[in-house]
């Protein structure tokens, strides 16, 4: 998982490839839950590993259920026979959803004193419709908090199965499911009518076909009503496999619609039990070309070379529907997403948050309150403040779609840890990027000289790090901020406004390519380049320039930290004399006066400053091919990185 505070994503030129997709969250949770409650032993193979079937498993284990993990990354579930063993326990489920919703049903129909509760989150998504439901049989439950919201507290109660009980369809489809999932364990036959539309019923499909997988099947009467039956138990059915997840197929998917393809996933295709694989259907009335196999799908590109815009009833696809919203960035045309109003009540009020961050990227978003409208932008910008996913893992993963048109950069990464925390790791795999010359040196070696001429010899995009430095540096100044002065340089470097075009670099507007020249300038970007927080702050604003077709950047830590991922590494050098001479000819062709020896000493020093400092220290990176330029003419060290750079590309 990745446990960093941001990850930056490079732009991307095209994607494709195979994924073999982790374990489905609905379907490993039900499975954890029934087999728990099963008469007999159940092997459970492809469990998903993650925050919210970690809670489901850590409660049944409080609730006395054994569960043990087996080679191949399996697991035996020990059935209780409907009965847990512990009858007093408080259960912490995070923001696991399906495990809140499913507990809380079966605990107020087992005869337990239980309290359940969450993380803040959790307390904001409604369950009162569940527990309206579970009144109606006898069940004890009150709202430790605010009236129809978590925490709870089960209390043991004379439960009165059988008959009619009523529960309401258009929040939250979990609500019916758990219901669903608890009423067999009172041996009574009994109904359950919707009250209002069903929406996500193809998560329900999902708990009606696994019930049956451990022996009760539910009779359906029309679409509201559903019976089940008298005598009801559930037996294991002694070995389980769990389906890939559909819902994490679409973002790959989408990235092989939208990066050209074909990228195929396996472990959901025609068969999948789950509704969310129907958004390879959605994908197709966007005009991408998707093909279908029994446990596989592959997407790739239009013909044409851009998608259009749709408007989709989302009923039936809810959490896919979300990545249809980051697709839509990429489309000829606006895309409106109806029937959405389930994502106000997950993880986060999604249609809120989308809204917010689409905006960011410029896109023009209109939203009510189960509907979506996203117009696509011009051209994609990259906000450097980065996309907040809102401790919501299917933004984190929906918005890295992004980085086919720009760099971007997803705050609070290891949220995706929920259902897929192996997925920046998968997205790196399929994606290919705008590739990377890393030159790295000491001060006077000719690094930008060499730099310069590859970039312009590839016709690539060229970054000279350090004036980005010396620009902080001499701002600084302007603004009266010393250069020791972390925070007000790291403000300073957060807010500047450079720019590059062609030779000319200017500072909010100003030429000022010769000022940041001067020696007391160079030693200032030395001294404000070791602190890390002025580090950080430029880290997003460097990586910005890697744009297609490629970037050339040279600095002092390209390859070691902004662009680690370069597919050419260079560490450039030469001996302090030869690098003295270099720098005392390139002042006085600008009128500057300068001494040899005094030089030499800055420069040792300023080596000295950049291999000790805390963050980021000038090193060769592993791997990195060492250029000494000492006695090598500019012509042969630019030979020399071009004939590098082909060997890698």
């Amino acid at each position: 998982m990745n446990t960093s505070k941001f990850i930056d994503l490079p732009e991307l030129l095209s994607a494709r490839g195979n994924v073999r997709l982790p374990g489905s969250k609905s379907v490993s949770n039900r499975v954890l839950l029934l087999a728990a409650l099963a008469d007999g032993n159940t092997v459970i193979h492809d469990l998903l590993e993650s925050d919210d079937t970690a809670r489901m498993r850590e409660a049944l284990c409080q609730l006395g259920v054994e569960i043990t993990p087996l080679d191949g990354g399996a697991w035996r579930v020990k059935g209780v026979g409907g009965v847990f063993p512990v009858k007093r326990a408080n259960l912490f489920l995070g923001n696991a959803g399906t495990a809140f919703r499913s507990l809380t049903a079966a605990l107020a129909l087992g005869g337990g004193d239980y309290r359940l509760s969450g993380v803040a989150r959790m307390h904001e998504r409604p369950i009162g419709d569940l527990v309206d439901a579970l009144r109606q049989l006898g069940a004890e439950i009150a709202y430790l908090g605010e009236d129809g919201y978590p925490p709870l507290a089960i209390c043991p109660a004379a439960i009165r199965a059988g008959g009619v009980v009523r529960i309401r369809g258009d929040v939250s489809s979990q609500f019916l499911s758990g219901l669903l999932l608890a009423l067999p364990l009172t041996g009574v036959e009994t109904a359950v009518e919707l009250v209002g539309e069903l929406i996500s019923r193809p998560y329900v499909e999902i708990t009606l076909a696994m019930m049956a997988r451990f022996g009760v099947r539910v009779e359906r009467q029309g679409g509201q009503r559903f019976v089940v039956p008298a005598g009801s138990a559930y037996r294991s059915p002694e070995i389980v496999q769990v389906e890939g997840d559909a819902s994490s197929a679409s973002y790959f998917l989408a990235l092989g619609a939208i990066g050209g393809g074909p990228l195929r996933v396996d472990g959901v295709g025609e068969n999948s039990l789950q509704g969310d694989v129907r958004f390879a259907d959605a994908l197709a009335q966007m005009g991408a070309r998707v093909t279908m196999g029994p446990d596989w799908i592959e997407a790739g590109a239009p013909e044409s070379g851009a998608l259009r815009g749709i408007e989709l009833d989302c009923n039936a696809i809810p959490d896919a529907a979300m990545t249809l919203a980051a697709a839509a960035l990429f489309a000829d045309g606006p895309t409106t997403l109806k029937n959405i109003a389930s994502w106000r009540v997950k993880e986060t009020d999604r249609i809120a948050a989308m809204t917010t961050e689409l905006r960011k990227l410029g896109a023009t978003v209109e939203a009510g309150e189960d509907w979506l409208r996203v117009t696509p932008p011009a051209v994609l910008v990259s906000p450097p403040q980065g996309i907040d996913t809102h401790d919501d893992h299917r933004l984190a993963m929906c918005f890295s779609l992004a980085a086919r048109g720009v760099p971007v950069r997803i705050n609070d990464p290891a949220c995706v840890g929920k259902t897929f925390s192996e997925y920046f790791a998968r997205f790196a795999e399929v994606a290919r990027t705008v590739p990377v010359i890393a030159i790295d040196g000491p001060s006077a070696s000719g690094k930008g000289t060499v730099a310069a001429q590859v970039a312009a010899a590839l016709g690539w995009h060229y970054l000279d790090s350090g004036a980005i430095y010396r620009l902080t540096a001499l701002a600084a100044q302007r603004a009266g901020i010393a250069w020791d002065d972390e925070a007000g340089v790291a403000k300073i470097a957060a807010e500047l406004n450079a720019q590059f075009v062609g030779d000319s670099i200017r500072l909010a507007g100003e030429e000022v390519g010769d000022a940041i020249r001067y020696e007391a300038i160079s030693a200032g970007a030395s001294r404000v380049a070791a602190l890390p927080e002025v580090r950080r702050a430029l880290l997003f604003r460097q990586r910005l320039f890697r744009r297609a077709p490629g970037l050339v950047a040279d600095g002092r830590d390209m390859a070691s930290v902004v662009f680690s991922d370069a597919q050419t590494q260079v560490f450039l050098t030469a001996s302090v004399e030869v690098r003295a001479q270099r720098r005392y000819k390139q002042l006085i062709e600008k009128g500057i006066t300068a001494n040899i020896p005094l030089l030499s000493q800055d420069l040792r020093e300023r080596d000295l400053r950049d291999s000790q400092r805390g963050t980021a220290p000038l090193r060769q990176s592993e791997g990195a091919y060492l250029l000494d330029t000492t006695n090598l003419s500019i012509a042969q060290a630019v030979a020399l990185v071009l004939t590098w750079s082909k060997a890698v590309r």
